[in-house]
């Protein structure tokens, strides 16, 4: 496992500024609480820096409505990072009714998204398990797990930690 495929899969969506000076990574799972909790406070860093890109890969432990989630969100195509944020904005467990309702509310067509993932199963499933192998490779234990870069932190992380590590990649010039 390269530093290159984990912080570059080219079919892995990114957010943030898809050029940033450093990459952060988070492995994730749209039913983890402590994902969810996160998530605001890193889009937040993200935003306000300007230069990260982030990487959100799906790594869905919670099963298979967590699987189900990611696989629709992945097959959202260009509008990943809408689906992707309206379901990590849900509250507590999940169904994959409120998945559907959840997505339907935010204005996509589940029929449609479900076809789309239909369409790119073999590419979407290779996503999935490469996040996995990579997840398992790192040794960790579950969700979220976040890279900054090299850096890895196992579990939620101190927001001070993660700029540190942000300043420190890029006094390193990575």
């Amino acid at each position: 496992m390269s530093k290159q495929a984990v912080l570059h899969d080219p079919q892995v969506p990114a957010l943030g500024n898809p050029n940033g000076d450093v990459t952060i990574v988070e492995y994730f799972d749209y039913q983890c609480p402590f994902c969810k909790k996160a998530y605001p406070d890193i889009l937040k860093l993200v935003r306000d820096d300007g230069r990260i890109r982030l990487v959100m890969k799906d790594w869905p432990i919670f099963g298979s409505v967590s699987r189900y989630a990611s696989q629709l969100a992945l097959a959202a195509g260009d509008h990943h990072a809408q689906a992707l944020d309206a379901l990590m904005r849900t509250r507590g467990r999940l169904t994959v009714a409120e998945v559907d309702e959840t997505l339907g509310r935010t204005g996509f067509d589940v029929a449609a998204l479900r076809q789309s993932y239909g369409r790119q199963r073999r590419r979407i499933d290779g996503i999935l398990v490469r996040n996995a192998a990579q997840a398992e490779g790192f040794g960790l234990a579950g969700t979220p797990a976040y890279l900054v870069e090299t850096v890895l932190f196992p579990g939620p992380p101190d927001l001070a930690d993660v700029r540190r590590a942000i300043a420190a990649a890029r006094t390193a010039g990575h």
